[in-house]
């Protein structure tokens, strides 16, 4: 029997993220899988290690909320494997919208049932001094944010021709998997996970045009810190202090996230899961 490996990032702060890994484990060992975790989690069956030994695997599975499949999403990239979410947390916009059950997942994972669609990651890269001296990636956003109680004063361009000036708490640049993330939260626009684009946001800025921008997923944005320290966050897991005269680069990235589900789902209808949306118009049914 050919021996299939798959990793399972958990929770561990979930107990019911735990136990559906309990209960996964044994009909994936049976099927002929060898189970691995980079979570700090001990579950019989499933070996524990760091993400830089973990061997080859054919997929991914996650066991808990978007933030956990943000963590994941570092070990498929580098494999270009897919990654397949099962919520355990609130929202869960990256996870089923209806969570399977356990033999489901297990069947579908056996099988290759599963459905992946391509999602757009973010590349930047942080200049200092005419130097790099920082690069990542990020599948949500990207955030250029003040690093203290004072506004930061942030020079935009985009394609080598300058945008706008902002005192601001930030900025966010988003791909359409995170536009329902910190830049929903912050009154940017939904876009389907097909748009071909980037939202472009500026957090509670001192001006009198800060709308929220779709732009080109071709254009290069460059973000100079003219003020105050600040700091980049990608995804809030890759993290670089910036200091006045620091300029980030940031530009749609070459590779792409495999995210995967048990059952194919059409975005609207995740959308109004996840929102809880009112589908009845107002004249009624």
């Amino acid at each position: 029997m050919t021996i299939r490996s798959a990793a399972l990032v958990i929770s561990p702060s979930r107990a019911e993220a735990i136990a559906a890994a309990k209960e996964l484990a044994p009909l994936l060992y049976s099927a002929g899988f060898s189970l691995y975790t980079i979570s700090d989690v001990s579950i019989e069956g499933i070996k524990k290690v760091a993400p830089a030994d973990l061997p080859d695997i054919e997929i991914a599975v996650v066991l808990g909320g978007d933030g956990t499949i943000l963590r994941a999403a570092e070990i498929t990239l580098k494999r270009n494997v897919p990654l397949l979410g099962i919520n355990m947390g609130h929202v869960g916009f990256m996870a089923e919208v209806n969570r399977p059950t356990i033999a489901a997942i297990a069947e579908s994972i056996i099988a290759k049932s599963y459905v992946s669609e391509d999602r757009m990651i973010l590349r930047f890269a942080v200049e200092r001094a005419g130097e790099e001296i920082g690069t990542g990636w990020a599948l949500n956003e990207v955030t250029v944010e003040r690093d203290g109680t004072t506004m930061v004063e942030l020079f935009v361009e985009i394609d080598n021709r300058p945008l706008s000036h902002w005192g601001c708490d930030g900025l966010i640049c988003s791909t359409p998997t995170g536009s329902t993330a910190y830049a929903f939260s912050a009154g940017g626009p939904v876009l389907w996970p097909e748009v071909d684009a980037l939202v472009l946001l500026p957090i509670s800025a001192h001006a009198l045009f800060s709308r929220p921008m779709v732009v080109s997923p071709k254009s290069e944005i460059v973000v100079t810190i003219e003020s105050s320290d600040a700091l980049l966050s990608a995804d809030a897991l890759r993290k670089i202090p910036l200091h006045a005269g620091d300029r980030v680069f940031i530009t749609r990235d070459d590779q792409t996230i495999k995210l995967s589900h048990v059952s194919k789902t059409l975005f609207t209808d995740r959308l109004v899961a996840k929102f809880k949306l009112p589908v009845e118009g107002w004249r009624g049914e």
